[in-house]
């Protein structure tokens, strides 16, 4: 019997996450976090390093701005292809969590740039939108709330 194409599929049903799902544990986003800095220490590394080597000539008050600039960009650039293609980053796959929609479905590139823009807003105040989540009604991060996404368990 074959099995009907995804894209057939509610998109509650095809982000294994019905619209009254609960969001995922706060224990469980903490650790996709941890491991996500973890990720993006190392790449943000290598880019550094990238931009060091081809921007050594340029002036170091010019470089410093572009330097921020580029990595700014990477992060949002990678955040931004995972949400919208999979809902997933790699940490978020490992802790099975995955990003979605207020109604269950995949996210737009705006709403994922929306949602990266606010999540950094979010821990430029000293983290005080993922704090948030402590006293949400539904445990969201703050930036979700604001860009109308949620966090929510991803089965198997």
């Amino acid at each position: 019997m074959a099995t009907p194409h995804r894209r057939n599929k509610p998109a509650a049903i095809l982000n294994d996450a019905p619209v009254t799902a609960p969001a995922a544990g706060l224990a469980r986003r903490a650790g996709s976090i941890l491991y996500e800095a973890l990720l993006l220490t190392a790449l943000l590394f290598i880019f550094t390093w990238i931009f060091l080597f081809f921007g050594r000539m340029l002036e170091p008050a010019l470089a410093r701005h572009l330097l921020q600039a580029w990595l700014l960009v990477l992060t949002g650039s990678y955040f931004i292809f995972c949400w919208t293609h999979s809902g997933q980053t790699l940490p978020m796959k490992t802790w099975r969590i995955r990003v979605v929609t207020r109604d269950g479905g995949a996210l737009s590139v705006s709403v994922a740039l929306r949602r990266y823009l606010l999540a950094l807003i979010s821990l430029g105040v000293c983290g005080l939108g993922f704090a948030w989540a402590l006293v949400d009604k539904d445990r969201q991060f703050l930036h979700d709330r604001l860009a109308g996404t949620r966090l929510v368990p991803r089965t198997v």
